[in-house]
């Protein structure tokens, strides 16, 4: 199996990170875990360090502050392919991406330079979401796929895996979004690469502790960024 490091940002999630970290290892032992705290003042950063401490397939990276989802995970993919992962794997850690959906993921790993965990596909499922979230969703990502011209059903799914390989290739640097967005952006940029992409069903369970990071700047945010994405598009063509 090829090298594989999980990434898990962090912002307040002492509740919700032991479980999900102890439950991912168990279920998925091969691989390593990276948590990227953004300085939570819940204690989560050190929380974190003492995961590490106890486990050697954990690791932790320490931000200064909250600067979005999107910086977040450019530190953790810069550190990932510096250490050398062949693998790097998007998981929340406030367990609403299943360890138990990682194997089906990984195994269409050698068959495509990012595999994503879908809910919109048949077969994916959203449990503890009420009507009005789905709807909300569904439409947010027909928009995203519709202005970018792509056939990813979950475009804002942030249950996946990319190839390091690919993240060479890629600007990071570049990456606008911050939010949500981010998840749009990074599918987006795969495929302008001609990447092969390969969606995956997943079951996504709304978290049960904690506070949800999605507010309504970030979705305008995202709205924004697809709609300027998909002008630009159709001035290249």
């Amino acid at each position: 199996m090829k090298k594989t490091l999980v990434l898990m940002p962090t912002f307040n999630e002492i509740s919700t990170l032991e479980h999900s970290v102890q439950q991912l290892i168990s279920i998925n032992p091969q691989l390593d875990v990276l948590v990227i705290d953004d300085n939570s003042p819940d204690g989560t950063g050190y929380l974190a360090d003492q995961l590490a401490k106890e486990d050697a397939r954990v690791h932790v990276l320490h931000r200064s502050e909250k600067s979005g989802l999107g910086r977040a995970y450019i530190a953790g993919f810069h550190w990932g392919i510096a250490q050398g992962y062949e693998l790097l794997v998007q998981m929340d850690a406030d367990g609403s991406h299943r360890p138990e959906d990682l194997p089906a993921l990984l195994a269409k790993a050698p068959e495509a330079e990012l595999v994503i965990g879908s809910r919109w596909i048949p077969g994916g499922e959203v449990k503890n979401w009420p009507k009005s979230r789905q709807l909300i969703s569904r439409l947010g990502n027909w928009y995203a796929a519709a202005a970018l011209d792509s056939e990813i059903k979950d475009m804002t799914a942030g249950f996946r895996i990319y190839r390091t390989e690919l993240m060479r290739r890629l600007d990071l640097n570049s990456i606008e979004a911050q939010g949500y967005g981010f998840q749009v952006e990074m599918t987006y940029q795969t495929q302008r690469l001609g990447s092969k992409v390969i969606e995956v069903p997943i079951q996504f369970i709304e978290r049960e502790n904690g506070v949800s990071k999605m507010t309504f700047d970030i979705v305008i945010e995202a709205f924004l960024l697809c709609t300027k994405w998909g002008i630009l598009r159709l001035i290249r063509r």
